[in-house]
């Protein structure tokens, strides 16, 4: 069975070398997978797979060969996280309950009925369509179902609410972050210009040589150091729907900088707006007006949005439409005076695209990005920086 593994492996267009079998060969006599087919299958990828490029591939060879029936096992016995059991007691709507729920025409109109309802309301409500409470289909409250609502407090449920009225806190990336992060820096690596530092930090050999060939006594050159001189840019929409991204885009953010020697960071929620901040935690306290950084780096830099653009609409295109406060002016014009400031510029989207034609915002991000849209993965990635380094 293990060569037929190895030989299905080959078909499949992995390149596993006779090597790499034979130690997964010796970890198996040493017993290190121990009787369970999903420690074997851990060794065998650690033995076997070099390339992040490659797991997809051995997973379904290794499904095929191995049937998979045996990783189920445990599966059967794990813990069901509390926050399923919780989502059982949600109150569960027919399709023709969903087709009851309408929208209330605009942000100004959803605005102006809230306002009346909280004075017309004395108490707090459970269920129910019209009051301002939990569980039910008001467009008002939270862990309700309204495809167009405003959350007050409480968790997102379904990830549709127009505005958040509640204070959320948000974690910065970790910057440190190194699994994983291999491939990204190669397809990072796409992105560089290389100049010389003022300061010797380097031996020139051939240099030397010469010297001491030419003056009869040893005579060292030092040159200086070689870096990227490219300067980047980049913006991290953090929070909300994003924390189902973090993984992804942690290792992004580690693998830039270790890559790029001139790299300033900003982040954003949803969308771009007058303000940006560097610190989450103070991000009420301390932040830096957008204007203020279109001025600062010169139009030099190459810029790079990541987020999954996944909001409401209005987010984008109305005054006051922001989720967490009120924005004089629209996201769109900010994102046109960015990528006029920087005409390097691309998105960098976790969301599958496959996926993207079904969601609103995304689209009208990705038209305001003038199609410099790509998925957050390596492929995507290295279409980014071709287009980056045009």
């Amino acid at each position: 069975m293990f060569v037929t593994f190895f030989h299905e492996l080959k078909s499949a267009g992995l390149p596993v070398t006779l090597r790499e079998y034979l130690t997964l060969m010796e970890a198996m006599d040493r017993d290190l997978a121990g009787r369970r087919v999903e420690d074997f299958y851990y060794l065998s990828r650690a033995a076997l797979v070099k390339d992040e490029r490659n797991l997809d591939k051995f997973d379904r060879v290794f499904g095929h060969v191995f049937k998979g029936l045996e990783l189920m096992e445990d599966a059967v016995a794990a813990e069901i996280p509390s926050e399923w059991l919780k989502a059982l007691a949600e109150k569960y709507l027919t399709e023709e309950e969903r087709k009851q729920i309408e929208a209330l025409g605009g942000l100004d109109k959803l605005l102006e009925t809230l306002k009346k309802r909280m004075a017309e309301q004395k108490g707090r409500h459970q269920g129910g369509n019209k009051w301002i409470g939990t569980g039910g289909t008001s467009p008002f409250g939270n862990s309700g179902y309204n495809p167009e609502g405003i959350r007050i407090g409480g968790e997102s449920k379904h990830r549709r609410a127009v505005k958040v009225w509640d204070k959320r806190e948000f974690k910065d990336l970790d910057g440190d972050v190194e699994l994983g992060t291999r491939n990204i820096k190669v397809a990072l690596r796409r992105l560089r210009k290389f100049a010389r530092t003022g300061a010797p930090d380097e031996l020139d050999l051939d240099g030397t040589i010469k010297g001491t060939a030419h003056k009869g006594y040893l005579d060292i050159l030092m040159r200086p150091e070689r870096h990227n001189a490219v300067k980047v840019l980049l913006f991290f929409d953090i929070g909300g729907s994003m924390d189902w991204h973090i993984q992804a885009t942690e290792e992004l953010f580690s693998a830039a900088r270790t890559e790029f020697k001139h790299m300033e960071h900003f982040y954003f929620h949803n969308c771009v707006y007058e303000r940006l901040w560097k610190e989450n935690r103070r991000r009420f306290q301390q932040t830096t007006p957008t204007w203020q950084v279109l001025h600062t780096y010169p139009h030099d830099y190459k810029t790079v949005f990541v987020g999954d653009a996944s909001m409401s609409p209005y987010e984008i295109t109305t005054p006051g439409g922001s989720v967490e406060h009120f924005n004089e002016e629209a996201g769109a014009t900010w994102m046109e005076r960015i990528t006029r400031t920087y005409p390097a510029c691309v998105w960098l989207n976790p969301v599958p695209e496959s996926q993207w034609e079904y969601t609103h915002s995304i689209r009208l991000m990705k038209q305001l990005m003038g199609g410099r849209m790509y998925p957050l993965t390596l492929e995507g990635l290295d279409q980014a920086m071709r287009e980056l380094v045009r």
